[in-house]
């Protein structure tokens, strides 16, 4: 499985920014992808994922404390991708922002898109 993220950039704080993260290769209809990010100096953190609806009968989605009420994410699953809707950034939101796709024996990363938060 291949991941292809993009979409970061440089935005004032209150901005907005739309992640995408494409998968393709073998995938499995029974998966979980989500974004993670890492800042300067920190370890990588999650930020947001959401299951297949394969798994229960709708997408299921798990957020940081820290992004809830700012940050939807969605997939679509007929172009097998996985979006990052960010709102309200924050400076703190720097980072690069890193998607997952997992399945059943099977984990893979994306390459990474930097998100970055000033004035």
């Amino acid at each position: 499985v291949q991941l292809q993220a993009s979409g970061g950039g440089l935005v004032q704080p209150g901005g907005s920014l739309r992640l995408s993260c494409a998968a393709s290769g073998r995938i499995s209809s029974i998966n979980v992808m989500g974004w993670y990010r890492q800042a300067p100096g920190e370890q990588r953190e999650l930020v947001a994922t959401i299951t297949s609806a394969t798994i229960t009968s709708v997408s299921n989605t798990n957020y940081a404390d820290s992004v809830k009420g700012r940050f939807i994410i969605s997939r679509d699953n007929a172009k097998n991708t996985v979006y990052l809707q960010m709102n309200s950034l924050r400076p703190e939101d720097t980072a690069v922002y890193y998607c997952k796709y997992t399945a059943i024996r099977a984990e893979y990363w994306g390459q990474g898109t930097l998100v970055t938060v000033s004035s």
